[in-house]
């Protein structure tokens, strides 16, 4: 197996932090998916790439094993566990000429040698009279990204979409959060030996809303008022995810205020029935063209 630089993939050094790569995996996503480069096979082929780099890196327990183990990450311990079963059969075994004791074992023998005595290609190692060294393995996991707006993320719904040939439907909860993930397990690459196929992550990748902002299940929202609402009092006509409602404002409404409309807010993740509050800010406007009739009556409202 061909050593593939992940980092390089990405375009991160080795010293990469978690978010960095998170970064560079999402621009280049966005970059070379298949919806944006419509029978461009070297796209596809990047984008797989691209994918494969991202599922090692970001997961710190998998970047760990590829920087000990490089191209063999994923079978890197299942080495090191036969490379110690043999030294415990051959542990001073006398082989002739010399003998042949534990310590000695392995040598001049690199872990390119061992995978290709355990998954064909020869090697005396995997084809030992004292059994087969190859094993059954768990595929390769799979990442991908799945885009949401703010309000598709409010309802529960069902979504289908294509990995690696493959349509796969799941129901979408309401109430994802941007960044989250979730694991259908069997979904990934296929199995080594007749080993379980690795599993598929999809990270929920929810892009800012025009209207709202969430702040994890409440919402933020602006409305605009003129000096007169604000100082006199009356309605004023806000979106919720629900609709219009109209909002009562008080008189003397200080530029800044903000009220809070109970369970007018996102849903809360896996709690039927649960909402988190509407945050209203109100921008009061001052007047920019007055006329004179107008400029006099607050020169007396100034005055009084």
């Amino acid at each position: 197996m061909a050593y593939i630089d992940y980092y390089s993939i990405l375009g991160v050094d080795k010293n990469a932090t978690q978010d960095d790569i998170k970064k560079a995996y999402r621009k280049l996503a966005r970059k070379l998916h298949p919806d944006l480069n419509p029978g461009d096979k070297e796209a596809e082929r990047k984008f797989k790439e691209l994918n494969e780099a991202n599922e090692v890196l970001s997961n710190p327990e998998n970047r760990a094993k590829y920087d000990k183990y490089g191209e063999h990450w994923k079978h890197g311990e299942e080495y090191e566990k036969a490379q110690q079963q043999q030294q415990r059969q051959y542990q001073g075994q006398d082989f002739g000429g010399g003998g042949f004791s534990g310590a000695d074992f392995g040598e001049g023998e690199d872990f390119s040698d061992f995978f290709q005595s355990m998954f064909g290609g020869g090697g005396g190692f995997g084809r030992s009279s004292r059994g087969s060294a190859s094993g059954k393995f768990k595929g390769q996991d799979v990442h991908a990204e799945l885009n949401l707006n703010l309000r598709d993320a409010a309802v529960t719904h069902p979504q289908t979409f294509e990995i690696n040939g493959k349509k796969v439907r799941i129901t979408i909860p309401a109430g994802v959060y941007d960044g989250q993930q979730i694991k259908l397990k069997g979904h990934g690459g296929p199995g080594v030996n007749g080993g379980p196929s690795g599993d598929l992550f999809i990270t929920f990748n929810i892009p800012a809303d025009p209207d709202f902002e969430r702040v994890g299940d409440n919402l933020k929202t602006k409305v605009s008022i003129d000096l007169y609402t604000a100082v006199l009092g009356g309605e004023v006509n806000i979106k919720t995810l629900e609709g219009s409602v109209n909002l009562k404002v008080k008189p003397g409404t200080q530029n800044g205020t903000t009220v809070r409309l109970k369970g007018k807010g996102f849903p809360v993740y896996k709690k039927e029935g649960h909402y988190g509050d509407l945050l209203v800010t109100y921008d009061v406007k001052i007047p920019t063209q007055l006329t004179d009739k107008q400029k006099e009556l607050f020169e007396q409202l100034k005055n009084s």
